[in-house]
C-alpha cells in the first residue's frame, strides 16, 4: 500500500468550528467552539487520503483575526515546510468573514511552493446539512495533491478551488459564497480527482519578496469608503491620527468627488502624510493610472479589492515609501 502524504491542519476557529442549539440553527450559533482535533475526528474519511498532524493556533471568529495571527500562521507554515520536506501541504480552518484576507496575506508571505489551503463553512457543525465536513475533506485532498503545488495559497469550499488573490466572499449565508469574480476559480474537487484548469500569473509564495519575520511592526493602513456626497471627516481623522496609508474604496473605476480631491490636495502638500491609493468598490475590473490622480500622488491598486489592497500596502510600506516602488509592487502582485 502506498505511503499516504503528510498534511498539517492548523485550526483558527470560525463557523466550521461552531455549534448551534439545534440542527436548524443556521444563523444563531456559537462559532469557534470546537478544536481542530475534533473537526478532524468528525471526518474519518480523511484518513484515506493523508496522515494529518493537527495544531490549534487560535480559536476565534474571523472578525477578530489580526495581522499578528497572520504573522504567526506564516511563520509556522514556513517552519513546517523548511523542517520537513515530506510534508505535502498545509490546511487552515478559518471563519469565512475575513478568510480571503488571511489567504492573501499568506499568499504574499509563505516562502514555499507547496500548497496552503484555507477552508471554512457557511453552516455550523451541528447544522442539518453542515458543509464543513466535506469542505475539510476536499481541502485536505487538495493540499495533498501534487498538482496543487506552485499554485499559491488556495481557498477550497463548495467543491471549488479559488486562488487567494482573486477570491472574495460574495454572499452572507449561501454555501457558494466564495467567488473570484469575472476571472473565475481555478478548478474543482470531485470524487475522482483534484482538477486545475488555470493558475494566477501574479507573484506569490516562493516568488514573493516579502519576508514577514523581518517586520517588527506592521504599518497602519486603513480603508475609507467613498459614496455620493461622502464626508471628508473619516479621511481627515485618519490623517490626524498618523496612519501610514489609506485605501479609498471608491465608486466605479476608482473615481473620487471634487470635494474629496480638494482634501487630498491639502494632504499632498503636507510634509508628513500617508500613502494614498485608489481601489474600487465594484468587485471587478482594474483601477488604472489617471493624470488628475497622478498629480496628487494617489496610486491605483490594479484589480485588488480594498481589503486586499490594504494588506499589500502594509507589506509594501514595511519595505519602502517610494511611490514608484509601491506602484511596481502593485503591478506585480
Amino acid at each position: 500500500m502506498p505511503k499516504l502524504p503528510i498534511v498539517w491542519l492548523l485550526s483558527t476557529g470560525g463557523t466550521i468550528a461552531g455549534k448551534g442549539a439545534s440542527s436548524t440553527s443556521l444563523t444563531e450559533y456559537q462559532s469557534s467552539t470546537l478544536l481542530g482535533s475534533e473537526l478532524l475526528a468528525a471526518v474519518p474519511e480523511i484518513a484515506n487520503y493523508a496522515c494529518v498532524e493537527v495544531e490549534q493556533v487560535v480559536n476565534v471568529g474571523s472578525p477578530n483575526m489580526t495581522p499578528e495571527v497572520w504573522r504567526t500562521l506564516a511563520q509556522r507554515i514556513n517552519t513546517i515546510f523548511t523542517e520537513d520536506a515530506d510534508v505535502a501541504g498545509v490546511v487552515i480552518t478559518h471563519g469565512t468573514s475575513t478568510l480571503e484576507e488571511t489567504a492573501y496575506f499568506l499568499n504574499l508571505t509563505v516562502r514555499h511552493d507547496r500548497p496552503v489551503v484555507l477552508v471554512g463553512s457557511q453552516r455550523p457543525s451541528t447544522a442539518i446539512s453542515a458543509d464543513g465536513p466535506l469542505n475539510l475533506l476536499n481541502a485536505v485532498r487538495t493540499a495533498a495533491a501534487p498538482q496543487a503545488r506552485g499554485k499559491g495559497v488556495l481557498v477550497v469550499m463548495n467543491d471549488e478551488i479559488n486562488g487567494a488573490r482573486d477570491v472574495t466572499k460574495s454572499n452572507t449565508y449561501r454555501v457558494e459564497t466564495f467567488r473570484s469574480g469575472e476571472l473565475g476559480f481555478l478548478g474543482y474537487v470531485d470524487d475522482d480527482m483534484v482538477s486545475f484548469y488555470k493558475a494566477s500569473t501574479k507573484r506569490h509564495t516562493a516568488a514573493s519578496e516579502f519576508e514577514v519575520s523581518a517586520i517588527t511592526q506592521f504599518p497602519r493602513v486603513e480603508i475609507v469608503y467613498s459614496y455620493a456626497q461622502a464626508s471628508p471627516a473619516p479621511l481627515l481623522a485618519l490623517v490626524r491620527d498618523g496612519v501610514d496609508g489609506i485605501i479609498f474604496a471608491a465608486p466605479g473605476a476608482g473615481s473620487l468627488s471634487d470635494a474629496e480631491r480638494d482634501v487630498i490636495a491639502k494632504i499632498a502638500a503636507m510634509a508628513v502624510k500617508p500613502v494614498l491609493m485608489r481601489s474600487s468598490r465594484t468587485g471587478n475590473g482594474r483601477v488604472t493610472r489617471r493624470q488628475n490622480f497622478d498629480r496628487l500622488g494617489v496610486i491605483p491598486t490594479d484589480n485588488l479589492n480594498p481589503q486586499k489592497a490594504r494588506i499589500l500596502l502594509m507589506l509594501a510600506l514595511a519595505k519602502t515609501r517610494d511611490p514608484a516602488e509601491i506602484a511596481r509592487i502593485f503591478s506585480q502582485y
